[in-house]
């Protein structure tokens, strides 16, 4: 242990406890998966796991590259989304945007909940063209013009 100069007893005391905590390790992430799909037609990406702060850039990178080359309607499925935090929100804004350059609509497959519920807190959930089923999520797609 160093000595501190001018430390009183108490704060050398505090400062011993504080150096004993075994070293915390980060909490790992569940990884997110991230296939495509077709949903009615609709090309896509299905999204398992957690899209967060670790997850968003990867998953933006896959959404442009998944988009580039396809036209008509694109579908995000987030049924078995686990978490979702701000930068994952900030993630599908920024693919809604991107489709909304090409005139192109964005749908999202999001039964109830995690996904579901964040976007509602969020008061993002109107933003999105969202279904609670896949049933219902076909009816209202058209199919792209070839």
């Amino acid at each position: 242990m160093r000595a501190y100069v001018g430390a009183t007893t108490l704060q050398l005391e505090l400062l011993q406890r504080v150096s004993t905590f075994p070293l915390m390790t980060a909490l790992k992430s569940s990884p997110l998966e991230i296939n495509e799909t077709r949903i009615g037609g609709a090309r896509g990406l299905a999204l398992k796991g957690e899209l967060d702060f670790e997850t968003a850039t990867r998953f933006t990178e896959q959404v442009e590259f998944a988009v580039w080359g396809t036209q008509g309607a694109f579908v995000l499925d987030l049924t078995e989304i686990t978490f979702l935090d701000s930068s994952g929100l900030h993630s599908l804004l920024r693919a809604r945007a991107l489709l909304a350059r090409e005139d192109r609509p964005l749908a999202l497959l999001c039964p109830p909940g995690t996904a579901r519920r964040v976007l509602d807190l969020a008061g993002a959930l109107d933003t999105f063209a969202a279904y609670s089923t896949v049933d219902s999520l076909e009816a209202a797609l058209i199919p792209p013009q070839d």
